[in-house]
């Protein structure tokens, strides 16, 4: 398949594009060629053609919350949900649960990607084995430490990424290496742990942070904390929820200029309500409220987001004032990197998965494409 795109902004690879002519065969991309020949089957009316974006931390999306419905069916209903959004590789996340509960959504993660469910390259175990001071919304009943059956359960083969939310002063640095040893990818997250901890956890594999800033003990002047080690190791990505709720636009900033654009991932942090108009869902038997795109329990405290790939997108575009070929950088290629996926994924360029999403000026999605197959319509689109 030839597909001509133009009157807008591709970004394949590094290079910016005003019109380009993209071959796909077999899913991948087998070339793209400066300039079109003819009609564009694609018109971006002054829009923009990126990379699909990337989201490594989806707790639901379409109605359906992961921990409910353990199920190849709602990893496929959250799928499609943010799909509508550009997200076209995603982690379904399970936060803070039980044993049987953390082991179904393993096997439905690998049963789905099996069953070829578009967009799911893996799994995401937000917890339990995390901070109770720094819980957030995670029921404090839930909050286990870990034990060897566990780093054996989460240890065995599984078709795509498990990646692993801890906090390493519960976890501790030996579980750690064994569980990246076994092809995990460990990350600190609700976590009050010292600068010293997680730099032990770091030495031992550990590569992530999630959503940093929140849930997780600050930086301040004689106690870096995790936010410090954070901002200080150079071999980690760090997730950032940028929904004008979680963090302040100066926060952003800071963040972007400290760990560099190859290191910062754009995340949803999404709640059942995304692709909805729910006002409201249930969460571990609380009753969570949806108003003006911010989750919060009856308490005030914040309880994932309403927030999609797009919107990040293009919250990113406003907050840091860097061209949308840099933010590319983190709602694709970063995630790619930290999953190990960039071989496939993350960029629009030779042998990458033809996975992208159409923009229009406001960079509101307008389409999505998996694997050189539409999933929504985007006006100006010839039929492929």
């Amino acid at each position: 398949m030839k597909l001509r795109v133009a009157n807008g902004g591709i970004v394949a690879g590094r290079a910016v594009l005003p019109a380009a002519t993209i071959h796909v065969e077999h899913g991948r991309i087998a070339a793209i060629d400066p300039g079109i020949a003819g009609k564009a089957d694609i018109d971006l009316d002054g829009g923009w053609l990126v990379p699909g974006f990337i989201d490594t931390q989806v707790n639901g999306g379409g109605g359906v919350l992961f921990n409910d419905d353990i199920s190849v069916d709602a990893i496929a209903a959250i799928g499609a949900a943010h799909a509508r959004f550009g997200t076209t590789a995603f982690l379904p996340t399970l936060i803070s649960d039980s044993p049987d509960h953390i082991e179904a959504a393993l096997e439905a993660a690998d049963a789905a990607i099996a069953a070829g469910v578009p967009g799911v390259v893996g799994v995401h175990i937000e917890g339990p084995f995390i901070n109770e001071t720094k819980r957030g919304i995670h029921e404090a009943d839930r909050i286990r430490p870990i034990d060897p059956a566990l780093v054996a359960l989460l240890s065995k083969p599984h078709a795509g990424r498990v990646v692993l939310t801890v906090a390493p002063e519960v976890v501790g640095a030996a579980h750690i290496r064994t569980l990246v040893d076994n092809g995990v990818i460990v990350c600190a997250g609700h976590t009050n742990a010292t600068y010293d901890e997680v730099c032990a956890a770091i030495d031992a594999g550990m590569t992530g942070f999630t959503h940093l800033f929140n849930a997780m003990s600050p930086l301040t002047h004689r106690a870096p904390g995790v936010v410090g080690a954070a901002l200080d190791s150079p071999g980690t990505w760090c997730g950032l929820i940028v929904d004008n709720s979680h963090l302040h636009p100066a926060t952003v900033r800071i963040a972007v200029r400290a760990k560099g654009l190859d290191r910062i991932m754009l995340v949803t942090d999404a709640m059942p309500s995304v692709g909805t108009d729910q006002t409201d869902f249930t969460l571990q038997g609380k009753h969570i409220q949806v108003h003006d795109g911010v989750c919060t329990y009856e308490d005030g405290t914040l309880a994932g987001s309403d927030l999609d790939m797009a919107t990040a997108f293009r919250n990113a575009v406003r907050i840091t004032g860097l061209a949308p070929a840099e933010i590319v950088r983190m709602s694709s290629e970063s995630a790619a990197a930290f999953l190990g996926l960039s071989a496939t994924h993350g960029t629009l360029s030779f042998g990458r998965r033809a996975d992208w999403v159409v923009l229009d000026s406001e960079f509101r999605a307008r389409s999505t494409w998996i694997g050189g197959a539409p999933l929504t319509a985007a006006k100006g689109m010839a039929a492929a």
